[in-house]
This record gives structure tokens, C-alpha cells and sequence, in this order.
């Protein structure tokens, strides 16, 4: 299919539509070579960043493709996709979601140390009575 016909056939793409797709729930083990291989059969892709082991990221990859259409090409087919015998969530990326989550995990933080401090001036009050 021509670069000309695939953009008049999807000409209206829905706003949230970009370039760049979130996974969830990819196998541990997974390389980024079969990531490559995955998403490869839907067009250029220009990076993949893979989520750390050790960290709450394990499971999750970021997939940035060269053409938005292409990427939209992969959500509507790799969605529920099942590799590794985990079925994929291929979302795509909206930094507002992910900085509200940042916003209210450091929001969780600094509660608990407000917390914390809290606790132990009530502690050193008690202490000197």
C-alpha cells in the first residue's frame, strides 16, 4: 500500500494517536530484539525502550515508530497479542496520564515523610515530658 492511499483511507486519525506506544504486561524475559521482531511487521520502528528488571517498570517497553500510521497499525493488531503466554496491552503514550502518576506518587512521598516527621516530634514531645 502507497504512502498516498494508506493517509487518505485513515485521514481522520482520533487526537490521542501518536507515534509513540506504551506495552504492559510483557514477558520478564523478553529481549529487545523479539520486541524489534514483534513490532517490526508494522513498520519502521525508531526505538524501543525496554523497562528495568529491578524496578516497576519489568514488563513494560515504550515502542516509538518512524510513521504515526504505522503505529496505529500495531495498536489495532497487537492489542491483546498473546507472546509469551501474557496477552499484550499496546496502548498509546499520553504524558499527561503518566506526569499525573508521577504527580501523585511524589505527592504519596512527601505525605509519608510529613508523616513520619510528624510521628517523631510527637515521639521526642513524649520523650521530654
Amino acid at each position: 500500500m502507497s504512502e498516498g492511499s494508506r493517509r487518505s483511507t485513515n485521514s481522520r486519525l482520533p487526537p490521542e494517536v501518536n507515534r509513540i506506544l506504551y506495552v504492559r504486561n510483557l514477558p520478564f524475559k523478553i529481549t529487545p530484539e523479539e520486541l524489534y521482531d514483534i513490532f517490526g511487521k508494522y513498520g519502521a520502528v525508531f526505538q524501543i525502550r525496554l523497562g528495568e528488571r529491578g524496578k516497576d517498570t519489568k514488563g513494560t517497553a515504550f515502542v516509538v515508530y518512524e510513521d504515526i500510521y504505522d503505529a496505529k497499525r500495531a495498536v489495532d493488531h497487537l492489542s491483546g497479542f498473546n507472546v509469551g503466554g501474557r496477552y499484550l496491552v499496546v496502548q498509546y503514550y499520553q504524558p499527561a496520564k503518566f506526569q499525573k502518576k508521577a504527580d501523585a506518587e511524589s505527592a504519596k512521598k512527601e505525605l509519608e515523610e510529613l508523616r513520619r516527621a510528624v510521628k517523631a516530634k510527637k515521639a521526642a514531645l513524649q520523650a521530654n515530658e
